[in-house]
């Protein structure tokens, strides 16, 4: 590349990111690819710079001195510092950054840069970027930060703001010390409450110490130590917050913060408070800001501008809490970014689509569009052979450029836009989209290109799109392995001539025209190591040896040539007799050369290609290579953003130039321009266009000769052509409008004959066209195929008439010979499937049918598997794994069961641990026992006695449960007032859960001897109904008979198998299954067949006892005694005498036989009652068992709540207790960092001091220098006059005006802007100071009688002086920050101290608390039922006012009141017993009063008796039986009348039962013919209401406005009369009031009165 010197970038387009910022007054700047674009609001004009470094990442800019930074993307970036408008750099800043930047802001007023790094280091950094240094560092304080902004008035303010935090960095200086300090900005919860910081390391000790309430902090729970304890447990436990979204430093310097929830906050850094302006959940809400959600501010004056996530911006006016909206402006597109420029005249709008507008109030009130770059990824860009540039969005914006970048206009395709490609014999474009169609654009008319024809090939997106180089065709590639050919001529209305299939999915197409064969070569790269060339010829493609009739290219037109290279291939470009290609394996470029012998081989041979020179590609690919137009340089791209120019003939040097970014998917696309000399290449995924320029080393040079004359002679080649077809274009009618008759051509009318109707619409004023894109129409393939079939459908229409007759009358001849074979014997018989003609079809449906059935069955056993891996998964953990199968015991009689234990085997390190703590015991108790002993010596044995029986009724009552009465009682249980240690309780533990396991094993014993007993009694209970079904069988009852079994939860290891009764579906059996049952049952047949022959042994055994036997008792029942043969035969008259005899022995016998059978039969049934009284008895002893056994489980349930209550206490206090431990290793790790923080802290402070020190010193001297100047004026001028020397003097002292302006301002600021004057601007007052003296030196002041000597030497004098001045100000102030920086420092030592005051309190708090809990110990008492005395209202007693007594105190206060009751009740009952006396004699003389005067009342009520006539005939004693009788008769008359009437009325229903039926059948009848009439009548209806509502519409209209008008009227009036109703109501309810005041005053009043 000896002619190629270099790239230079002409122009570039397009947004990368939503950043934008202004380098002045007029000018902004944005991130665009690999380059700054920049943009004159004014002029707008446009330019670019590009990135020295590698892509662009971070973007700000300072427009009040002219300056922007930008880092760049790679490992370990850098900081460009660029002063604007000469775009000189000014220094290069090269940090400790090792991945990435994540924000940049500058100083207002400085030369200072802050910065924020990404991972791994976080780091915030502020730079003083004139010297390249950085004067403080904060590492790891950026983990979350997107945005930082100095504040304008204060550079020693920055505020990071993060996507969940808001810090302000104070920079706090001393002399040349930096030192950034935090102030952490606590935010507002989500409902805009103000969240109280959580304290990790803060503890309070009080007197009454809750046992389960211990106020724990959380990191002391979760165990967290040191600072990430900190963090997390903030993080987890503390409540929502709002999350900012961004910021604006206000003139007070303080922060307004807008959130994303629609918080409004007010942020005060000095006090780090917030105050919330706006919140969006309170009713007095503004509407205009309910859906605002802040995403961007600006700020000027006290008027605020803010973005919202709609198109609307509002502008407020803020005064403390109250917010007006002044001013809302509405936008075409919702903004992104709202900001003014550096002199507040201009207010700058971006969009989200990348529209920019600008708001200037000076010049208009309207906002107008500077630049519409739309948003959007460019898919593809092409340069036409006019120099205009195409390029195309995957948003299916077409956008047309000119050859300085200028928009011309955008067509709006609505559709996603895959490719694009223009075309070098006519002025338009071809453009794939992702609905497979190719559109062609006319692009004639440049300010409004329109579409002119459509064409869909494909269901899937075009992928390749390419002409060849003298435009004979234009060729689509996709993913389906279709390759379709297109006339590109418009005469031709671009018809698709035919298409072609390779094997496999395309990935690169390119073309080759050779003008002396007059062929076009084309070669298509697929998936894998094969490329295929394609040889068109350049000719007219006509009859069916061209194409087929379904419009494939035939081979014999053209060739095709295969060939196969060593590696797979990404890309490749076809030269001349040459093959250029990308390997993405090897990351190199690779050259293959094309043989020239293939004539001869046939087209389906793959030819191996030879590697002829392989070089270093791209690092970072897939990459896309292309040929210049005049095939002498080779350009590359990939996804590394490099462009990489070749020549074709070396490809060892190149060139490159890093276009777009590598980060944001480098270079989708790269073209040529015609004469090789410009590219355009299209960023991946950065919205970005670049046209660049190649910079050539000579005018002269041959390569760019030899490409200008192959572009001149081209154009002059085609020029002939263009001119013929691109009228043609020009007149061809927009997409969608009618075509004038006969322009279409027959052959042609059916491409893209199914597009539908395309709406194109003006927009805005560049005459941007918007397409309304047609819904999907089948493809020109499918078109095609229908076209065929329909006219082949029409040419053997009779055919295919005549061939269904045929078929029919073979299908019914077969269906007649399958209806006889049925009936044919089955040796005669065929089988179904002879019968089918289509052998074919049936194994294709067959195998068809069998591929499915496997998949199915395939899937099936799948998920048989898996479910199968589930079960085994789930049997292995819950149910092998236990040693004891968790089942239950029912009642026989009741709804009563009980369940055992499910026991899991314990494992060995329970055990270990088991025995270890045991082991421990026993030589604890051992030496307790020996301690015993030696005292025991010196007591005697009474003592001892009296010792142990209250040790032994103590650890009744505290020690132990009742476990020792339910199988278990373990010795080695410590005593619950010893449990003092940590490991005690944890033994305890350990030894409780031994008992508890203990427990269960010896209930589940019992449980299993139950179980085992409820099994013999099911065992016998089926013996004895088998021997009552015998007896019932024998009886001949049929009774259902009570037989219980065992349930599911008796014998749970039923649900784990699967009985085939409980499979519904039918079984499916394998081939060899079948044959296993067929073999099956054979065999049972056989042995049935075998157990009905004669059997030889037992007829000759029945045969022999028969008659000689004793006949079983058993068969009694079934014996019968035939009757004499005479009684049949004859009668009885017949009879002689000894046939009666005979007769009579005959009914003796069966009389004997049948009184037996009685007595046998009455036997029978008492054995079965006896054998059912047996079973009742047993079943009820087992219920009982059962009983006892549940009585044994609720015992057991009790002692085992009772333990692992115990358990659980121990456990409780063991963790109180570690987190007491995780607690004060958090105060002492917190205490040993603070402890280290204040050393440095004091080494800081004693540094500054010995500083501060050096510094006074310096300023003394400095001080004295300047009173030495003071002093020696005189001195310098003695020979001069007085007079003259007074004059001087007064000069002397004069200052210019510029000081005194300084002074005023400089005394009107704060502390912190002097510490900033003195940094920064001081050596510029001493410039400007300088200069002002200037003026006073000059000699038109020299006063009268000074010579110009005197006066030189006294203008020398004085500039020292003033210099002096200026030292002694910069030193004062430089000793002003130093003591305020010391001061600050005394102040974080001393909240140092007292913080380590604090947690030195906090660790000996929780040194009381923890032991007082220690001593504080959770005792379990076990007391029966009557010892409690407490009050138990509720569920649970409250035992906090309880005292635990000793129980002989109170048993000795029972037995005193009981002994004094019983002397009462002794005297009581004496008293009771004489009353008694004397009330039953009074009780026995009243009871004989009340006799006398009853009986003297009986007495008159029977004199006074009366009797009806009735009554007296019955104590008469008349006929009572003839009364009976008579009223007998009287009812059966009534009875017959009554039935008679009945059946009246019975044949009455019935006749008129008949008559309906018949009315009926008439209106059935009638029915059907107002049926069959029912369609005539509804059409005549239809017309009649159509006549209807056409005639009476207009009247049905005035109606109803009246009718409304009326209901208005009324609905008014009522209003009106329910308002004054209202008024009226109001004063009344206002009258009562009164009046009830006046008549029933208040207490208050009275009072008051």
């Amino acid at each position: 590349m000896d002619d190629i010197e270099s790239f230079d970038i002409r122009w570039t387009r397009g947004f990368t990111n939503k950043s934008i910022e202004f380098v002045d007054n007029k000018t902004v700047c944005y991130t665009s690819g690999n380059n700054i674009g920049f943009l004159n609001l004014e002029t707008k004009q446009q330019h670019a710079l590009q990135s020295p470094g590698r892509g662009v990442g971070a973007l700000t800019a300072n427009g009040n001195n002219g300056t922007l930074a930008f880092s760049e993307e790679k490992i370990s970036p850098s900081i460009f510092v660029y002063i604007f408008p000469e775009l000189q750099l000014k220094n290069e800043l090269k940090g400790a950054a090792q991945l990435d930047y994540t924000s940049l802001t500058l100083s207002t007023d400085g030369p200072y840069l802050g910065c924020c790094s990404s991972l791994p280091d976080y780091t915030i950094t502020v730079w003083n970027w004139e010297n390249a240094e950085p004067i403080c560092t904060q590492p790891h304080a950026g983990q979350d930060v997107i945005s930082l902004a100095f504040n304008p008035l204060n550079w020693l303010q920055l505020c990071a703001l993060g996507n969940t935090s808001l810090t302000v960095w104070n920079i706090e200086k001393s002399a040349s010390l930096y030192v950034l300090k935090p102030s952490v900005i606590e935010l507002p919860a989500t409902d805009g409450s103000y969240v109280k910081r959580l304290e990790s390391y803060s503890h309070t000790v009080s007197n009454k110490l809750p046992y389960f309430d211990l106020e724990m902090p959380l990191s002391a729970i979760s165990g967290l130590k040191g600072d990430i304890a900190e963090s997390i447990v903030t993080k987890l436990f503390s409540k929502a917050r709002l999350t900012p979204s961004c910021i604006c430093w206000t003139p007070t310097s303080q922060l307004y913060l807008g959130c994303v929830e629609g918080f409004l906050l007010l942020v005060d850094p000095e006090r780090c408070s917030v105050s919330v302006i706006f919140n969006p959940r309170t009713g007095d809400y503004i509407p205009e800001l309910r859906r605002s959600n802040f995403q961007g501010f600006t700020l000027k004056h006290n008027s605020l501008i803010i973005v919202g996530k709609e198109n609307m911006v509002h502008c407020l006016q803020i005064k403390t809490t109250q917010i007006n909206v002044t001013q809302t402006w509405q936008l075409e597109e919702p903004v992104a970014t709202a900001t003014y420029s550096p002199d507040y005249e201009t207010l700058l709008f971006l969009s989200k689509t990348g529209q920019i507008y600008v708001y200037d109030p000076n010049q208009s009130d309207k906002i107008v569009k500077v630049l519409d770059t739309l948003s959007g990824n460019f898919v593809a860009a092409a340069l036409s052979h006019t120099d205009i540039c195409v390029s195309a969005r995957d948003s299916g914006v077409l956008q047309l450029w000119s050859a300085d970048g200028i928009c011309l206009a955008s067509l709006f395709l609505q559709t996603e836009v895959t490719c694009l490609a223009c075309c070098p014999i006519a002025q338009y474009a071809a453009v794939g989209t992702a609905s497979g169609n190719v559109l062609f654009i006319d692009l004639n008319v440049e300010q409004q290109p329109r579409l002119v024809h459509q064409v869909n090939l494909y269901h899937m997106p075009v992928d390749h799109l390419v002409f060849d180089q003298e435009g004979h065709y234009l060729l689509t590639g996709s993913s389906d392995s279709y390759i379709y050919v297109l006339n590109a001529k418009p005469s031709k209305n671009f018809s698709v001539i035919g298409y072609t299939v390779v094997p496999g999915a395309i990935l690169s197409f390119s073309t080759q025209c050779i003008r002396d064969s007059k062929q076009v070569k084309v070669l298509a790269l697929c998936i894998g190591q094969e490329l295929t060339v394609l040889s068109l010829p350049i000719r007219t493609f006509l009859g069916p040896d061209c194409v087929d009739r379904h419009g494939c290219l035939s081979t014999q037109i053209f060739k095709v040539s295969r060939y196969k290279v060593p590696y797979p291939l990404e890309s490749c470009v076809l030269g001349v007799n040459e093959i250029f290609a990308y390997c993405q394996k090897r990351k190199t470029l690779q050259r293959f050369a094309l043989p020239q012998d293939t004539d001869d081989l046939p087209s389906q041979e793959v030819v191996q290609l030879k590697l002829e020179q392989e070089v270093r590609g791209h690092p970072l690919g897939p990459a896309s290579l292309v040929l210049s137009p005049h095939q002498l340089w080779l350009a590359s791209v990939g996804r590394d953003g490099l462009l990489l120019i070749r020549e074709t003939a070396s490809m060892d040097h190149y060139i490159k130039v890093q276009c777009h970014s590598c980060r944001l998917g480098g270079v989708r696309s790269v073209s040529f321009s015609a004469d090789s000399q410009t590219l355009l290449s299209a960023g991946f995924n950065d919205g970005s266009l670049v046209c660049t320029d190649l910079r050539m080393k000579g005018v002269n040079a041959g390569k760019v000769n030899k490409a200008t004359k192959y572009s001149q002679s081209m154009k002059n080649f085609l020029k002939k052509m263009f001119n013929t077809e691109n009228p043609i274009l020009i007149d061809l009618l927009e997409w969608g409008q009618e075509s004038p008759a006969g322009t279409v051509k027959p052959g042609e009318s059916e491409v893209g004959g199914a597009a539908g109707t395309l709406d194109v619409t003006e927009q805005d004023e560049s005459h941007d066209t918007v397409l309304s894109a047609p819904p999907c129409p089948p493809t020109w393939l499918e078109s095609r195929r229908e076209a065929i079939i329909k006219e082949d459908n029409k040419q053997y229409s009779e055919t295919k008439k005549n061939l269904r007759k045929t078929i029919k009358t073979f299908r019914d001849n077969i269906q007649e010979m399958m209806r006889e074979n049925e009936n044919l014997p089955d040796i005669e018989c065929l089988e179904q499937q002879e019968f089918n003609l289509d052998v074919h079809e049936q194994k294709r449906l067959e195998a068809m049918v069998e591929q499915e059935v496997t998949r199915v069955r395939n899937e099936v056993e799948w998920e048989i598997t898996a479910k199968r891996y589930l079960s085994d998964v789930l049997r292995r953990e819950c149910w092998d794994s236990l040693k004891v199968k968790g089942k239950a015991i029912k009642a026989f009689h009741s709804e009563q069961q009980v369940k055992n234990y499910p026991l899991k085997e314990r494992t060995d390190k329970e055990m270990e641990d088991l025995r270890r703590v045991q082991n421990i015991r026993k030589i604890e108790k051992a030496a307790f026992t020996k301690n015993t002993v030696k005292k025991g010596s010196t007591t005697s044995v009474k003592e001892e006695e009296q010792e142990e029986e209250s040790h032994v009724a103590k650890s009744a009552a505290v020690t132990e449960s009742c476990s020792a009465l339910l199988g278990y009682s373990d010795p080695y249980l410590y005593d619950q007032f010893c449990l003092q240690t940590t490991e005690q309780r944890i033994n305890q533990t350990i030894l409780l859960q031994d008992v508890i396991y203990r427990i269960k094993t010896v209930f589940n014993t019992e449980f299993e001897a139950v179980y085992k007993q409820k099994v013999q009694e099911l065992n016998r209970l089926k013996d004895r109904n088998r021997h009552i079904r015998e007896i019932m069988l024998e009886l001949g009852v049929k009774e259902t008979l009570w037989e219980p079994g065992l349930s599911i939860s008796e014998q749970p290891e039923r649900q784990l198998t699967v009985d085939d009764s409980e499979i519904k579906a039918e079984k499916y059996l394998t081939p060899e299954q079948k044959e296993e049952e067929e073999n099956r049952k054979k065999l049972e047949e056989q042995r049935r067949l075998a157990a009905k022959r004669d059997n030889i042994s037992d007829r000759a055994l029945g045969d022999m006892m028969d008659g000689v036997l004793q006949v079983k008792k058993e068969d009694i029942l079934k014996m019968e005694i035939p009757p004499p043969e005479f009684a049949l035969t004859k009668p009885s008259i017949q009879w002689s005498e000894e046939d009666k005899k005979v007769y009579k022995e005959y009914e003796k016998k069966a009389n004997d036989l049948s009184e037996e059978k009685e007595k046998y039969r009455k036997s029978m049934e008492a054995e079965i009652k006896k054998q059912q009284e047996f079973t009742r008895d047993a079943t009820e002893r087992f219920d009982e068992t059962l009983t006892t056994l549940f009585e044994k489980k609720v015992k057991c349930e009790m002692v085992i709540y009772q333990k692992e209550l115990k358990i659980t206490y121990l456990v409780h206090s063991v963790l109180v207790e570690d987190e007491m431990r995780n607690q004060e290793l958090g105060f002492k790790l917190k205490l040993e960092k603070t402890l280290a923080y204040e050393e440095e802290m004091r080494e800081e402070v004693m540094r500054q001091e010995e500083e501060l020190k050096l510094c006074h010193e310096s300023y003394d001297n400095t001080v004295a220098e300047d009173k030495v100047l003071d002093k020696e004026f005189r001195k310098e001028f003695g020979d001069v006059r007085s007079h003259v020397v007074d004059q001087l003097y007064k000069l002397f002292k004069c200052r210019p005006r510029v000081q005194k302006m300084r002074t005023q301002i400089d005394n009107s600021s704060n502390l912190l802007k002097d510490q900033h004057l003195c940094g920064s601007v001081a050596p510029d007052t001493l410039v400007k100071m300088l200069k002002a003296m200037d003026e006073l030196d000059a000699l038109e002041n020299i006063p009268e009688g000074v010579s110009p000597q005197i006066w030189e030497k006294f203008c020398l004098v004085r500039r020292a002086k003033v210099e002096s001045e200026q030292k002694v100000k910069v030193k004062t102030l430089t000793l002003a920050e130093m003591n305020a920086f010391l001061q600050k420092r005394k102040e974080e030592d001393s909240a140092t101290q007292q913080e380590i005051q604090n947690l030195s309190d906090g660790l000996e708090s929780l040194h009381e608390e923890k032991n007082l809990f220690l001593k504080d110990i959770m005792v379990h008492v076990l007391l029966k039922q009557g010892q409690v005395e407490v009050f138990t209202a509720d569920l649970t007693a409250d035992y906090t006012d309880s005292v635990l007594t000793d129980r002989s105190e109170v048993e000795n206060l029972n037995t005193t009141i009981r002994t004094l009751g019983e002397q009462k009740i002794a005297s009581m009952v004496k008293c009771k017993d004489f009353r008694k006396g004397i009330t039953q004699l009074l009780w026995e003389h009243k009871m004989m009063a009340m006799r006398i005067e009853n009986l003297k009342t009986k007495a008159r009520d029977i004199q006074m008796l009366r009797l009806s006539e009735e009554q007296q005939d019955y104590l008469n004693k008349t006929d009572r039986h003839k009364r009976v009788s008579k009223q007998v008769s009287v009812l059966e008359k009534t009875i017959a009348f009554q039935k008679k009437t009945h059946l009246q009325s019975v044949a009455q229903r019935m006749k008129k039962i008949e008559l309906l039926n018949k009315q009926a059948a008439e209106k059935a009848e009638k029915s059907a013919t107002v049926e069959q009439q029912l369609p005539d009548i509804q059409v005549t209806v239809a017309e009649m209401t159509h006549v209807y509502e056409g005639t009476a519409s207009g009247g049905n209209q005035a109606a109803k406005t009246e009718e409304r008008y009326q209901e208005i009227l009324q609905r008014k009036n009522l209003e009106d009369l329910a308002s004054a109703q209202v008024d009226e109501m109001a004063f009344l309810w206002a009258e009562v009031e009164r009046l009830r005041m006046r008549n029933f005053p208040s207490l208050d009043e009275l009072k008051h009165n």
